[in-house]
């Protein structure tokens, strides 16, 4: 059954409120501690690669923390305001010097720490080449080695699970995947207090910040393409991420995720969709609350039965700016193989 991750604090409902899913795990589960309230919310990475030496076998990326003594993932705690895709994003730059988006969620691990019990949230990172860069405090040095012998290595035993998540992901052909991003605006100004164009109707102030939320949560993911809505409120509910991206985000604005359009032709909506799938790269859409019903029911098409009921069926579907992740393996190039949902702000 999917479930709200608990939160730590009722302000910051959105930094750990985000519910992650994957093909056959619930990335939100908590079977070990039922009811248990969470202390403490980290989040890091699995970063991984394909040895090309070497038939182009699996290998891991583990780090060792002097601090500690140990081998362990790049991870951190969750800052004041923060998504835990952001803490996952930030930890890994700063203890390893990698930026590179988020792959498939990967299952979290619970376990008991002075203040209480604590939940690790991880992503799989695939490296791809980019240089590494430990810290030299937090992290003396970094290994790369087959899945077997990092699962020997790893001082905390509990670690070995979203390892074997990852491992089972590659050998299906799940882990190489794209991320394809559905965002509903931010909330603009009531239609009752507009007089002018509907298309020119704006964010309000709440909506503003909304979107600069939204351009923070992005960059976990770094989409370089964007298709939006021409409509004032969905293209400045992306503009603080495509500004932010500068040059390396290409935008562009489809009248068929309008309102208006698609309330005459949804098919063409779910055209552009559709379309997304073709390239095979990082891609964000922004849309309009009516427009959510065609654009889910085409996401639906490429994912099993069990993804498909877990997105949102009932309205308004997403809430302002809200964002679902939706993650495509590349050796199958229409199928999703894992959704996750988040709400970066909440006034």
């Amino acid at each position: 059954m999917a479930a709200r991750l608990p939160l730590t604090a009722a302000r910051h409902r959105s930094a750990v409120g985000a519910l992650a899913l994957s093909s056959d795990t619930l990335v939100a589960d908590q079977t070990d501690h039922p009811g248990e309230a969470i202390a403490v919310t980290a989040a890091g990475a699995l970063p991984w690669r394909l040895d090309p030496g070497d038939n182009a076998k699996l290998e891991v990326l583990l780090i060792h923390r002097p601090r500690y003594d140990d081998w362990s993932w790049p991870k951190g705690k969750i800052d004041p305001g923060e998504t835990i895709p952001e803490c996952a994003t930030r930890e890994v730059d700063e203890e390893i010097g990698l930026k590179a988006p988020l792959g498939i969620p990967l299952p979290p691990i619970h376990y008991h720490v002075p203040a209480g019990l604590k939940v690790v949230h991880y992503w799989a990172v695939d490296v791809d080449g980019a240089p590494l860069r430990p810290d030299g405090k937090e992290v003396d040095s970094v290994m790369w080695c087959p899945p077997e012998k990092a699962a020997l290595l790893l001082s905390n035993p509990i670690d070995v699970g979203p390892l074997d998540h990852l491992v089972a992901a590659h050998a299906r052909g799940e882990l190489e995947t794209w991320p394809l991003l559905i965002v509903r605006h931010a909330k603009a100004k009531p239609r009752s207090s507009w007089s002018k164009a509907e298309g020119d109707r704006p964010l309000a102030a709440t909506g503003t910040r909304q979107a600069q939320a939204v351009g923070r949560l992005l960059q976990s993911w770094k989409p370089r393409r964007i298709v939006s809505s021409p409509w004032l409120r969905c293209v400045a509910t992306i503009a603080p991420y495509a500004r932010a991206a500068d040059a390396k985000v290409k935008v562009k604005l489809n009248e068929a995720l309008t309102e208006h359009r698609h309330a005459r032709h949804p098919h063409k909506t779910a055209g552009v969709v559709e379309a997304l799938f073709d390239k095979q790269r990082a891609v964000a859409i922004c849309t309009h609350r009516p427009a959510l019903p065609t654009v889910l029911a085409q996401l639906g098409k490429h994912m099993s039965s069990r993804l498909r009921t877990l997105l949102p069926s009932a309205d308004p579907y997403l809430a302002p700016g809200e964002v679902i992740v939706c993650h495509v393996a590349r050796s199958s190039k229409n199928k999703v193989v894992a959704v996750e949902r988040f709400r970066p702000f909440d006034d």
